[in-house]
């Protein structure tokens, strides 16, 4: 039986009213959108990574439980906001793996172990992570473009009804942020997006 986005919605709003039962209906509706959207995280990440699709899906979780401010203003914001999390796991992995590899909190590790980790991958994504950070600062709205449409897979339209936009505006941002980051992960000149 396939779950409406009014009744994740309706839920969402109860547990920001602080319905806990609304909470505890609402995780099995939304763990499959949850685990698809870990699974196009974790594939983009090196072939050896430690880090596993349930932990990313657990974590992210626990970071939107444990927020003090929730006010949810439907599915899509919820899943933008998971999104957010997701990534930030994945960009403090990320560094916590490059430290590590710098020699930081060493332990000796057996060869075969040493090579899942691959530091060029860490190094791309904490790069992405710092031209996201960057972008945010000249236009925080394709910043958030980038990070829902990238990172939780949500539709154009989607992304439209969390920032209050139309469409169009989504899909002209989104080129245009791509464009800047791709630029900028490539050396290039900043001159604004």
């Amino acid at each position: 039986m396939a779950t409406s986005s009014e009744e994740i919605t309706q839920l969402l709003i109860d547990w920001s009213n602080g319905d806990q039962v609304a909470l505890d209906k609402l995780m099995p509706l939304v763990y499959g959108e949850l685990r698809q959207m870990a699974k196009r995280h974790m594939s983009r990440q090196s072939p050896g990574h430690t880090l596993q699709t349930t932990a990313l899906i657990h974590e992210a979780f626990l970071k939107l439980v444990n927020q003090s401010e929730k006010q949810w203003q439907n599915r899509a914001h919820f899943f933008g906001v998971a999104a957010q999390a997701m990534r930030a796991i994945l960009v403090d992995y990320a560094r916590s793996r490059r430290y590590a590899k710098r020699g930081g909190g060493a332990r000796a590790v057996a060869l075969d172990e040493a090579a899942t980790v691959s530091e060029e991958r860490a190094a791309e994504f904490v790069a992405l992570d710092d031209a996201l950070k960057a972008l945010s600062q000249i236009d925080p709205r394709k910043s958030r473009v980038v990070e829902m449409r990238h990172f939780g897979g949500l539709s154009v339209e989607e992304t439209a009804e969390v920032l209050k936009v139309s469409p169009d505006t989504v899909m002209r941002d989104w080129r245009l942020a791509r464009t800047w980051l791709r630029r900028e992960l490539s050396g290039g000149q900043r001159d604004g997006a």
